[in-house]
Parts: C-alpha cells; structure tokens; sequence
C-alpha cells in the first residue's frame, strides 16, 4: 500500500547540493523492509519495456530540489517510520544517475534522521556508486531484469554485464541485497532464464531476499497521457501457478522468497 504525499518543493535558498526529484511518498511492503519514505528521481539510462513509470525517464521531468527539503520532508515522518520498524529509500528513474545527491541524502537519512537505507537500482550504472555512497547504505534492491544476454538488451536497451559487476561488488563489501525479478509471460520466464538468475544470486552469498514481482500493465495509462503506446500492451499478468513455479526455483538455491 502506498499513500502519496505530494512532490518535493524548493524551499528557502538553494542549499549545497540539488537533484531532480520526481516525487516522494511514504510506503509499505514494496520498497524495503517496514513502512519507507521513498524519494522518486528523475532520469534513467534504461527504456525497459515493462516499465510502469515513464514519467520518470528524464531528469527533465524532475524538480531541482535540495538535499535540505528532501531531508525536512523525510524528518516530518520519522518517528513514524521508526516506530513502523522502516527507513528511507531512493528510487527512481535511476538514482545513480545523480550520484552525488544519493551520497548526500543518504548521510543525512543515516546519521541526522538514523534512519535504515535502501538504493532501488538496476545496477548498470553501478560504478558511479562510490564508498562513500555505499557505506551509509544498508540494502540495495538490485533489480536483474533477465539472465539472458539478448533478451536483457532488447528489454532494456542495455547491456548486462554492469549489473552483474556491481552484484559481485556489493557481495565483496557484504552488503545486504535483496533481488528483484520481473516475470513477464513469453519474455523473462523461460526456464533457463529464471535458472540462470537464481543461480547467479545463490552464488553472490549476500542475497537475503529474492523478489519474484508479477508482470502488470498498471503503467500504460501514463504511456497514453504521453501520446503513446505500452510496449508490452496485450501481454498477461503471470498466473499463480507460474509465479509459484519461478519462485521454487529460486527456493531450491536456497533463496527466501516473496
């Protein structure tokens, strides 16, 4: 369940740092453990075709915001969050496309507001994430869209390879990930692609969670505002029984599943 709250406003003079914020809400179940308040931002190198929230492909559709008001925003529903057993999350578009902002809000939500961290990201832009940015991390949602190498560019229009270096880093620095997997009927649920991912993220030996996420086309009315078309339109949601197939197989590598 989530309870929009409104979009990030400037306010006061301009403080040391801005992003383009696309918006924020408070939220709970999806975005990391317990109830979160999650920052949107705006911009993200990938064009995945099941994306729900293309309004948030260009920084251009965000509002240059300060590290400030993003962090008074948060404040206002700490004690909240605390007492909910939860934390702050950036999300996106793409944080690391504005790796600078992401170091800055995430030193604040930790060590101002003490509040647990989450990074949502694909990972392909995981070489901007420097120590610094990491180390006031405490989860990182790493979304694997496909195991499949062709299947990942067509779906993605971009290559793979940087996700998984970024896995295998953040499983050098022990850092807690939990993996996102979108099923999506005739495109990422072929035996050997679903195989493929779950041994991947076995092999890591930091994934203590494994999100199987269901296909939903609850985005394509953004697609029409926009003037254009879901590229996935007229494709299924996944049925239990195949979300439950995907799922064991994650579980035979001994991955918790959701």
């Amino acid at each position: 369940m989530a309870v929009t709250l409104g979009t990030a406003i400037p306010v006061g003079p301009p403080p040391a740092r801005t992003g383009s914020v696309h918006s924020w809400d408070v939220s709970t179940g999806v975005d990391g453990p317990g109830t979160r308040f999650v920052v949107f931002l705006a911009g993200c190198p990938l064009t995945c075709l099941y994306c729900h929230n293309p309004d948030t492909w260009r920084m251009l559709d965000g509002t240059r915001t300060g590290v400030d008001a993003v962090v008074a925003e948060a404040a206002r529903h700490a004690a909240f969050i605390h007492a909910a057993g939860g934390g702050a999350t950036l999300t996106g578009g793409e944080p690391l496309l504005q790796p600078a902002f992401c170091t800055e809000l995430f030193e604040r939500f930790k060590h101002q507001l003490g509040l647990h961290t989450a990074l949502d990201t694909s990972g392909f832009l995981g070489a901007r994430a420097d120590d610094r940015l990491l180390a006031d991390v405490d989860l990182v949602l790493l979304d694997i869209k496909s195991w499949d190498r062709d299947l990942h560019l067509r779906l993605t229009g971009q290559h793979l390879g940087p996700t998984l270096d970024f896995a295998r880093r953040l499983a050098d620095l022990g850092k807690e990930v939990w993996v996102r997997f979108v099923l999506v009927p005739g495109l990422t649920d072929g035996p050997a692609n679903v195989e493929g991912v779950a041994q991947f993220a076995a092999s890591l030996g930091n994934v203590s969670r494994v999100d199987v996420l269901p296909f939903h086309t609850l985005g394509a009315a953004k697609y029409r505002a926009r003037g254009s078309r879901f590229p996935l339109e007229g494709t299924p949601s996944p049925s239990a029984e195949q979300l439950e197939a995907a799922r064991s197989v994650f579980a035979g590598h001994g991955l918790l599943t959701v």
